[in-house]
């Protein structure tokens, strides 16, 4: 009885074009394409329900005759550069292209700063006290016993 149930909590099937060749390219097109819901995984490979509406509607506009260009420059429109995976380089859109390659300029900045000491500290240099010597091997006798 339990498996009977479950088959009738499935979904509806994916509908697929008519057309093999406008599924070929709904597909190509959704693949540069983010999806606005996982943000991790391409249009096409996304199993939400806002991608399988937005998949539908790219299937939509190829019935309609729109070129890739103007599918993707409508998706853009609608949801902005985010919604490419390789958005364009623009004034907004700076910080995205050139933000790796800063963070990378400045981790290694920070690293020839530390690591260029060699371990040293600038006080190291400073002699000691003769009583701060006496006291260094009174601790050191005493951890000797």
């Amino acid at each position: 009885m339990l498996c009977c149930l479950g088959v009738s909590f499935g979904k509806e099937a994916v509908p697929l074009a008519e057309d093999p060749a406008i599924e070929q390219r709904m597909i190509d097109i959704s693949e540069e394409m983010r999806c606005l819901v996982c943000q991790n995984e391409s249009l096409s490979g996304s199993r939400s329900e806002l991608a399988q509406d937005l998949r539908n509607e790219l299937r939509q506009l190829l019935k309609d005759g729109k070129t890739d260009a103007e599918i993707k420059e409508f998706m853009v429109t609608r949801y902005g550069d985010f919604v490419l995976y390789r958005p364009p380089v623009k004034t907004s859109t700076w910080l995205l292209w050139g933000g790796p390659f800063l963070l990378l300029v400045l981790a290694m900045l920070f690293l020839l700063r530390h690591v260029g000491r060699d371990g040293r500290d600038e006080d190291a240099d400073e002699e000691l006290t003769e009583e701060e010597k006496q006291r260094a091997q009174r601790l050191l006798k005493g951890a000797g016993k």
